[in-house]
């Protein structure tokens, strides 16, 4: 029946969320409890997740050489990918100009209303210190706080820690194998209240920010939403043709976690089930462990395209004239800023305050221009993030030779169980070897 599937209800509680906002605006935004809930119950295992993730699939391995392999390859993909997807913010911004002729005094907006973001953005970090950041002072300090980058540091040495060892790990593996098999459980268990939570989401978003803001911003909301949209069809189609699988029935493939991000506006809501899914499709642990969490800070696809189209939008509709040259320094600057992004919903504004405010060249206060729309936004940038990180992983494991076809094939075609290809049987597994290169289709 089409209503048990995942998706089907999801987008039926989206619906419902957004009458109900629409109708009853008070009332609506009292719901937002059963997303802030649902994401709560992600975020608590995504720890595990990821540690165990990492930690298994590198300690399975032969040759330490792959691991560095696998990520000087993830780097070059997510450097390129992002930095493409800023090139193409900028050029389609600069095409439509969604902000001429609104003519804002900025004297007349009320900076106060966004004094959060731009106090937030005062705290972030420069470069050198996100790198510092990025290796935990205590490991207990990094999964209490859930930390992606700091579990994911310790869970790399963990994982060549343990493959060095040689046949004393086995217990440790056997058990973290258990152990992960009982949270990916879990997982499932949560993942059955994704329409709830995205029920929530959609009924506070609108509830607070109103239809009305969709009216008076549809031109910058249109433009963010049809350059993500082009940017997963032309440019996520293009590395899954060289890739060698079809985009379209990738999508399918993960279509549930397509619309619980749209609902809940955040990637981190599935990122323990879009592993799940990977692993099963074919792509080793490593891989996974690797290009998906570390995807979430460095290759922001979404997040990009919106930060170079809001920026620009900004000097558009408060008069700002931006030469050549200053659109590259733009760029050049998110680039940078775009790194370590988080996956949850509202960080991308903060990230776009800390932009502007680093550069003194777009009034900050045109942010306020943007508050009604941002979280509309969000649903466009979350989505491109979690299918550029999930196509990433395949294209990864497909450049370096240890994709499993069959599995992908079967996995695409709908031929495959996600839980029973995952879940593990207590038994280490033999350690993964690089597949024979296929020909390209």
């Amino acid at each position: 029946m089409i209503l048990r599937k995942l998706y089907v209800q999801v987008l039926l509680a989206v619906l419902v969320g957004a009458v109900l906002g629409y109708v009853s605006p008070g009332v609506a935004t009292e719901f937002k409890v059963l997303s802030d809930i649902f994401i709560r119950m992600i975020k608590m295992v995504l720890a595990p997740v990821i540690f165990c993730t990492v930690v298994l699939g590198i300690a399975k391995m032969d040759n330490m050489k792959q691991l560095g392999r696998i990520g000087i390859k993830s780097l070059v993909y997510f450097e390129v990918a992002s930095t493409l997807a800023l090139l193409i913010g900028l050029l389609v911004v600069n095409v439509v100009r969604p902000g001429s002729g609104m003519n804002v005094d900025i004297s007349t907006l009320d900076a106060a209303s966004v004094g959060q973001y731009t106090q937030a953005a005062a705290k972030q970090d420069g470069v050198l210190d996100f790198i510092v950041h990025t290796v935990p002072q205590s490991v207990v300090d990094a999964f209490a706080r859930g930390d992606i980058l700091q579990i994911l540091f310790f869970g790399v040495l963990f994982g060549v820690g343990l493959s060095q060892i040689g046949p004393t790990a086995r217990p440790a593996v056997v058990f973290m194998e258990s152990f992960l098999a009982a949270v990916f459980r879990i997982v499932s268990m949560i993942m059955r209240l994704a329409p709830l939570g995205a029920f929530g989401a959609m009924a506070f978003t609108i509830g607070a920010y109103g239809i009305g803001s969709l009216l008076s911003l549809g031109k910058v909301l249109l433009c963010v939403y049809v350059t993500c949209g082009l940017f997963v069809g032309l440019g996520f189609g293009v590395v899954a043709y060289l890739s060698g699988f079809s985009l379209w029935k990738f999508l399918k493939f993960i279509r549930d976690e397509i619309f619980t991000v749209a609902g809940t506006c955040s990637s981190e809501s599935v990122l323990p089930q879009i592993m799940r899914k990977l692993e099963a499709a074919g792509v080793p642990k490593p891989v996974v462990g690797l290009v998906v969490p570390g995807g979430l800070s460095f290759n922001a696809d979404g997040s990009a395209i919106y930060f170079t189209i809001a920026a620009m939008f900004i000097a558009q509709a408060t008069n700002t004239p931006l030469n050549f040259a200053q659109q590259l320094t733009i760029l050049g600057v998110l680039m940078l800023t775009s790194k370590g992004s988080a996956g949850v919903a509202g960080a991308g504004f903060v990230t776009l305050a800390a932009t502007l405010a680093s550069m003194h060249t777009i009034p900050i206060e045109g942010l306020v221009l943007l508050l009604g729309v941002d979280r509309f936004m969000a649903e466009a940038r979350s989505v491109t993030n979690t299918i550029g990180n999930a196509v990433g992983a395949v294209a990864v494991a497909a450049w370096d030779g240890c994709l499993d076809r069959n599995k992908l094939a079967l996995a695409l075609d709908g031929k495959v169980s996600v839980s029973e290809a995952v879940v593990a049987d207590h038994e280490p597994e033999a350690p993964f070897e690089r597949a024979p290169s296929l020909k390209t289709v």
